[in-house]
């Protein structure tokens, strides 16, 4: 299985440069979104190659709700992007605003959230820093995804999405990359991204996402 995953792998890679095909969220036709190349589709999953981007990101958000914990984070970000910032510089909204989850050991336990904002391209070359939000820079990375629609609540339903996409990479080439690359990152179990405005009520995307590195994939 390893010495077949090393040749099937580099294979994907290199039609997904090839062919450059790329899927965006109904959202993305409207505002700036992240820009990925979609390296390989599978039953529940789709593999995604990102971009090199940046992020704004508060810090770690401890609770027992993801709902609370998203909305305490987008606020600051928010105001961030409002002129709240060094520059005072107003920023176009993005999407998604994702949130980067480290789940807790039990169900009435604090969990530990990462709320994040996609820079646009305009800012990317000097985002404007402020005070209690940190620049993430990523460089070139894969994510495995899983959409769902809705909107989010507590419960198990964000952690039955990540469950069903962990389940699904299972007998895939990509399995034992994303299982590495969580280990290389035990801050963030996994992602959620969401696209929609609180005021939107049809049409919503929300998204899963396990993101590895460049250097998960050489097995």
């Amino acid at each position: 299985m390893a010495s077949s995953t090393r040749f099937v792998l580099p294979v994907l890679l290199l039609a997904a440069h090839l062919l450059g095909s790329r899927a965006v969220a109904p959202t993305c036709e409207r505002i700036e979104c992240p820009s990925y190349d979609v390296v390989d589709k599978g039953n529940g999953f789709e593999i995604r190659l990102y971009n090199s981007t940046q992020w704004m990101s508060t810090s770690s958000i401890d609770d027992i709700s993801f709902v609370n914990a998203t909305r305490t984070g987008f606020l600051r970000l928010f105001d961030y992007i409002q002129g709240k910032n060094k520059y005072g510089e107003k920023i176009e909204m993005t999407a998604p605003v994702i949130t980067q989850v480290t789940p807790s050991d039990g169900p009435f336990c604090a969990s530990s959230f990462v709320v994040s904002f996609y820079v646009p391209k305009k800012n990317q070359p000097n985002p404007p820093p402020a005070d209690g939000l940190q620049l993430q820079k990523w460089g070139l990375r894969y994510a495995a995804v899983r959409q769902f629609g809705g909107f989010i609540s507590d419960g198990d339903s964000v952690g039955e999405e990540a469950a069903a996409l962990y389940s699904s990479l299972q007998g895939s080439v990509w399995f034992s990359a994303v299982t590495q690359g969580q280990e290389a990152d035990p801050t963030s179990a996994y992602t959620v991204a969401q696209y929609n405005s609180p005021f939107e009520f049809s049409g919503r995307v929300n998204e899963i996402w396990m993101t590895f590195a460049m250097a998960s994939h050489r097995i």
